[in-house]
């Protein structure tokens, strides 16, 4: 502290030395006896230590530095000072308006407020950033640099240059059929991410070795749905629709839940109890009775005849034999039976020949029945392209459509409340597209029960 204020008296005691800012100190408190401290214990160094006036004197100094660049001492009086020699008389000119063509330059070329405001203002310079220049290891880079000088100027070549220069020269008119080696630097390029690697082995031996690629099918080349990403909704959907273009969503809305009506309205008809069927007092009161009343009884034992007649005659046409007669008379019958057919089918033939027409026209028909029917197959299959396939247990639902009636629209974007969800949305349009298979929530099932314990703060109010 004794060796700031004696460099403060030293500097102060220079003529060339101006203050610009006032002592804060009063003229009677200078000469004032300060208390004695034992300045050898570290504690009561900065407890007991005045340094206001060294920090006073170095404000000073760095507001001398910022304003004029340096201490005022050092500055010359050109640099600080000038002449007045009063306004130099110049004619008064007149205001001329300014054509509309012509801008003022005045007014063009004077800054804003705002930026002269952010304007550096300091005449000191920044401060070197020292971290730009420093490099890794530059002391041994140097070094390094500085032998291959010296080595180079005496004429010594490197052992790695060495190496270089007695390198075999390649030679460019090599078969490239020849399978190269992989360490080879001057193959050709291979693109890792390109196109697919042409095997110049064997297939027999590619195959039989297992190092054959598997073709990929075509079928996953292709998408499995037509549908866009993202569908963009109808005109009537918009915040702000035409009257006939949100009067056409509205019908198709009102279609979709009239088809549900007419499904639910089919359900509870097919689970509807028929009125026959319910159960009157007297079903009621039959039911009840049951088993109470004896009913006469058939007598037991009385056989029937009629079936047993039947079972008698069945059992001696069983036992008895045909005869040779029967026998010859049976198969002259189906012999003539065979003939019978084969009669017939000759005549058939015979009457498809003058019918050749009639079968070529059917045969006509046939064909474009059949183009017809391939038409239409190949027609439901593209529209089944946009439909979404069974992927799993469950069947996609569309989803209901977002759709404002009209005294609900709202005039502009900042009174439109937002409906739906986009989370949603794409979770829908990927099921949709056959991307994912349609899910439900999962429902939470709790595995152990909840227990109730009343607490006894709870028990003596109780």
């Amino acid at each position: 502290m004794a060796a700031a204020r004696r460099l403060k008296r030293v500097a102060a005691s220079q003529p060339g030395f101006l203050t610009l800012k006032p002592s804060s100190e009063p003229a009677d408190l200078v000469g004032s006896r300060r208390k004695r401290v034992n300045k050898n214990k570290k504690k009561n160094w900065n407890k007991f230590s005045d340094i206001a006036d060294v920090e006073e004197f170095l404000e000073d100094v760095r507001h001398q530095e910022r304003t004029t660049g340096g201490l005022l001492s050092e500055k010359s009086d050109d640099t600080l000072f000038f002449v007045d020699l009063g306004q130099s008389e110049k004619p008064e000119q007149k205001a001329e308006e300014p054509d509309e063509g012509k801008k003022r330059k005045g007014k063009a070329s004077r800054p804003l407020r705002i930026d002269l405001i952010l304007q550096h203002d300091s005449h000191i310079p920044p401060p070197k950033d020292v971290l730009a220049y420093q490099q890794p290891n530059a002391k041994k880079l140097r070094r390094i640099a500085q032998k291959a000088e010296q080595l180079a100027a005496r004429g010594v070549v490197p052992r790695r240059q060495k190496r270089l220069l007695n390198r075999r020269p390649i030679d460019r008119t090599v078969n490239k059929a020849v399978t190269e080696a992989n360490n080879n630097p001057d193959r050709g390029y291979y693109n890792l991410w390109g196109q697919e690697s042409k095997d110049s082995a064997d297939p027999w031996y590619l195959q039989q070795t297992g190092k054959k690629l598997v073709k990929r099918p075509e079928k996953l080349n292709e998408k499995p749905s037509v549908l866009p990403a993202v569908e963009v909704i109808a005109p009537g959907g918009s915040y702000n629709p035409d009257f006939f273009s949100h009067q056409v969503l509205l019908q198709e809305a009102h279609n979709v839940e009239v088809k549900k009506k007419k499904q639910e309205d089919r359900l509870e008809k097919q689970l509807a109890v028929n009125k026959e069927d319910r159960a009157t007092e007297e079903t009621a009161l039959r039911e009840v009775v049951e088993g109470l009343i004896e009913e006469e009884d058939d007598e037991v034992g009385a056989p029937n005849s009629k079936e047993d007649d039947e079972a008698a005659v069945a059992a001696i046409a069983v036992t008895e034999k045909k005869t040779e007669r029967q026998r010859k008379k049976e198969k002259a019958e189906k012999i003539k039976e065979q003939q019978r057919l084969s009669s017939r089918r000759q005549n058939a033939q015979q009457q498809q020949l003058f019918q050749l027409r009639s079968i070529k026209t059917s045969i006509k028909q046939q064909e474009q029945k059949t183009k017809k029917k391939q038409v239409q197959r190949k027609a439901q299959q593209e529209a089944q392209k946009a439909q979404p396939r069974r992927l799993g247990k469950l069947k996609f639902q569309t989803p209901d459509l977002d759709i404002q009636l009209s005294d609900e629209l709202a005039g502009s974007l900042r009174q439109l409340k937002p409906e739906g969800s986009i989370l949603k949305d794409r979770f829908k349009s990927l099921q949709k597209r056959n991307l994912i298979e349609p899910r439900e929530r999962a429902k939470f099932k709790r595995r152990l029960k909840l227990k109730y314990v009343e607490k006894r703060a709870f028990k003596e109010i109780t």
